[in-house]
């Protein structure tokens, strides 16, 4: 016997991929602003950083990637599936490898990447369910 299960839904969408959706754009718009801030030299954050343009740099990018797959899943695309999938695995590898102090040519401050790994791994473990893969046809 198989039993169906409904999710919740809020206009077509999983009430999970909402909340996702809700909180990446605020991730995203606070990553190009503090980036934006930093490469413009107002803002002296990446002082502490090791590599501070890059830094500033890589702030920049990863707030416009998130925000460009977050729209992508808004829409139920595939490819923004694959691209929050992929940036969420890079972050994991990237804030690791800042956090114990190996390869941290990108100068992530340990305080960043201890907070951002466990939401990266949150959001491969929801992504990766059946239902979330087959809403997108992954």
């Amino acid at each position: 016997m198989t039993v169906k299960k409904d999710h919740i839904t809020f206009r077509g969408r999983y009430l999970g991929v909402t909340f996702f959706v809700i909180v990446q754009f605020i991730v995203g718009i606070i990553h190009i602003f503090f980036g934006l801030a930093m490469l413009s030299g107002s803002f002296s954050f990446a002082s502490y950083s090791v590599t501070p343009i890059v830094y500033s740099f890589y702030t920049f990018a990863y707030g416009c990637f998130t925000f460009f797959f977050t729209y992508l899943v808004w829409i139920t695309s595939r490819f923004g599936w694959i691209g929050t999938v992929a940036v969420s695995f890079f972050v994991i590898l990237a804030d690791t490898f800042a956090v114990f102090n190996v390869i941290n040519f990108l100068g992530i401050p340990e305080l960043a990447a201890i907070g951002e790994i466990p939401f990266s791994i949150v959001i491969i473990l929801y992504f990766l369910q059946y239902h979330i893969r087959s809403k997108f046809n992954v």
